[in-house]
């Protein structure tokens, strides 16, 4: 158990979400108190969690740095040490911006909660929800990601061989991550201890109300607040990270809270339903939005369509952080990854061409195989549970085909 004398630590607050779901706004509201500072995007945790595992490309060997790492630091209190920095860093950017409480907004955290809880047991947390529909509309129209290739399972699987082939993430890979694996992660997060929820929806629609409850909530009060500023955006503006729509705004309305109902159509509605899954969408709240969705059209395929995307999803992630490879060490079974995306048939059109695949044989590792082949297999059931489903739909009266 780490040892850790929090009071004269940096004040952080963590302020969780997806990315599209209005983290950037949140912090910049935040930050306007005299108090609070809150950096675009440090990624720290996520750089710290990953902390010995580099590129495969090293000169020094990839392998050797993330062995002699590990043996390194299992002899001394890791998490320890790694507070120690991450306390050094954070308390020095609050020096330098003369604040009291740094926020550190970085959408992707959901990937090290587990971390983030064991380096950071008593700071605060703010999860912010936004209405799933509505975040895979921003996606779409911000960061141009193809719903409609994640109703392929093939498609998908495909895109998860090219990240385990090392390959730069693609768009929609890590975006289906945030809402397959991600927004239950956080969702299920919402009843840690001093933990905030805040609902987009609200937020938007009454700013200064909100922003007040999330100030009353880390302890400071919020008289010197301007209402609602949407000013002072230099420090984003010089910055390669955080949502640039922003800095368009002059106000905050609530316009954007249904625009996605006409920015989605009925087979993409049926993308994100299916991704997320109806029980979860409930859960959150958005039930009126799932009617809208089945009332276009949208059908409910059942808990074994979602979960086999989580499957899929997950198989993948754990391979990625498995001690035997990981997102850095890329030797894979070509074998298994061409069986992965080659499974789909005329219908399914491949995001990516054969050359992948080639590739992926000449790095074949039979360590790999048995990874791959659960990668294949759960593929294989997804799409059979999608195909019995979109069966059982057209025998059904007024089906659609």
């Amino acid at each position: 158990m780490m040892s850790q004398d929090v009071n004269h630590s940096p004040a952080v607050c963590f302020l969780l979400g997806l990315p599209r779901s209005g983290t950037t706004l949140l912090a910049h509201l935040l930050q306007q108190h005299p108090a609070i500072v809150a950096p675009p995007e440090p990624w720290l945790m996520l750089a710290l969690e990953a902390f010995g595992r580099v590129d495969h490309c090293h000169p020094a060997g990839a392998s050797l740095v993330q062995a002699a790492t590990s043996q390194f630091l299992d002899r001394i209190d890791r998490t320890r040490v790694t507070r120690a920095f991450a306390d050094a860093a954070y308390g020095q950017y609050l020096a330098a911006a003369s604040k009291r409480t740094l926020v550190d907004k970085t959408p992707r955290y959901w990937m090290v909660l587990d971390f983030l809880d064991s380096l950071y047991p008593e700071a605060p947390r703010i999860v912010l929800m936004r209405n799933p529909y509505a975040i895979a509309a921003s996606l779409k129209s911000t960061w141009g990601v193809p719903l409609l290739s994640a109703g392929s399972p093939p498609a998908v699987a495909a895109c998860l061989a090219d990240i385990v082939l090392g390959r730069p993430t693609p768009a929609i890979a890590s975006s289906l991550a945030d809402l397959v694996l991600g927004l239950p992660a956080l969702a299920a997060y919402c009843s840690r201890p001093r933990t905030q929820v805040v609902r987009y929806e609200v937020l938007v629609a009454h700013p200064d109300e909100e922003i007040r409850c999330v100030l009353g909530g880390l302890g400071y009060a919020p008289a010197e607040m301007p209402s609602a500023p949407l000013e002072q955006m230099d420090y984003l503006r010089s910055s390669t990270f955080g949502d640039r729509k922003i800095l368009e705004k002059k106000t905050i309305d609530d316009r954007s809270v249904q625009t996605w109902r006409t920015e989605l159509g009925v087979e993409e509605m049926q993308v994100v339903t299916d991704l997320v899954g109806v029980q979860l969408l409930i859960e959150l709240g958005y039930e009126q939005d799932l009617r809208f969705a089945e009332q276009a059209g949208v059908v409910d395929k059942g808990r074994e369509v979602t979960e086999s995307y989580r499957q899929l999803f997950r198989s993948c992630w754990d391979f990625l952080k498995s001690k035997t490879g990981g997102l850095f060490d890329t030797a894979a079974s070509g074998a298994e990854l061409n069986s992965i995306g080659g499974q789909a048939g005329e219908n399914f059109s491949l995001p990516f061409g054969p050359s992948i695949f080639v590739q992926a044989r000449r790095l074949a590792e039979s360590k790999r195989e048995e990874n791959l082949r659960d990668s294949t297999s759960i593929a294989a059931q997804l799409t059979d549970a999608l195909s019995a489903s979109r069966a059982a739909q057209d025998a059904m009266p007024g089906g659609h085909s």
